[in-house]
């Protein structure tokens, strides 16, 4: 490790960034998710759902390049995240009060577990790139996001129990992620390449197992169309609930 070299201390910054910019996600995961649960096992959940998020990033870290060559792999998780997103927001009114404790926090936790899962796989493949090789730097970066994850998550959490309207803008960010996530796919790349090759661009990258991205609008496009989807679809849903409950109560 050459602490002089310029490009080390450029890459560690690129790192620090990264993980400024990627945890904010896991944060707000963990904040919807743990929003209804009690006082005092809030932390808990908080603790436990950064560690998923960091022992996931560390499993998927031993076979990312695999991983993101999988064919509809990122479809999956992108439906995964559409269907949390939609389910905090039909959540919203906080009926985790409800359920028995211990079966609220695993709940939680399960749901951050998740989410975790389809977010970490990009969130690694950032650091990785940013690391340049450097077995040191991408251990730092990984490490780095258990105290962003857990503050950024306390922060977000006081902030939505203070404006519960957040939540819609939390799920929103879920589906934009999702948007993203599902014009990645190697299948849904090939195939917007097929169609027209405008659509895609070509990654340099020799160690990139998919050597496509999506070009700037289809990209944006579809990031937009995901956080419209999940706002929309969940202010049906819970408009045609209200509707049921005040014509049930005549």
């Amino acid at each position: 490790m050459d602490f002089t070299s310029p490009i080390f201390w450029v890459s560690l910054l690129q790192i620090i960034w990264i993980d400024l910019l990627l945890s904010g996600d896991n944060a707000v995961v963990i904040a919807l998710a743990c929003r209804s649960l009690p006082e005092k096992q809030r932390k808990w959940g908080i603790l436990l759902g950064a560690a998923a998020a960091v022992g996931l990033r560390i499993i998927f870290a031993l076979a990312v390049s695999y991983l993101l060559g999988v064919p509809l792999l990122k479809v999956v998780g992108a439906l995964l995240l559409f269907w949390i997103a939609i389910k905090l927001v039909l959540d919203e009114g906080g009926e985790g009060h409800h359920v028995e404790s211990a079966d609220s926090l695993w709940k939680a936790v399960r749901t951050i577990a998740i989410a975790d899962a389809v977010m970490s796989l990009d969130n690694v493949v950032a650091i990785a790139a940013a690391a340049r090789g450097h077995a040191e730097l991408f251990i730092f970066g990984l490490l780095l996001t258990i105290p962003l994850i857990i503050f950024g998550s306390q922060l977000i959490l006081k902030l939505i129990s203070r404006f519960p309207v957040l939540i819609w803008f939390g799920a929103a960010l879920l589906g934009w992620i999702a948007g993203e996530m599902l014009v990645s796919d190697k299948i849904v790349l090939e195939t917007m390449q097929t169609m027209s090759p405008q659509m895609v661009e070509t990654i340099a990258d020799p160690e990139d197992p998919v050597g496509l991205k999506p070009a700037a609008l289809p990209h944006y496009l579809a990031a937009a169309i995901g956080a419209a989807f999940v706002v929309a679809f969940g202010w049906i849903v819970k408009s045609r609930r209200s509707e049921a409950v005040v014509s049930g109560s005549h």
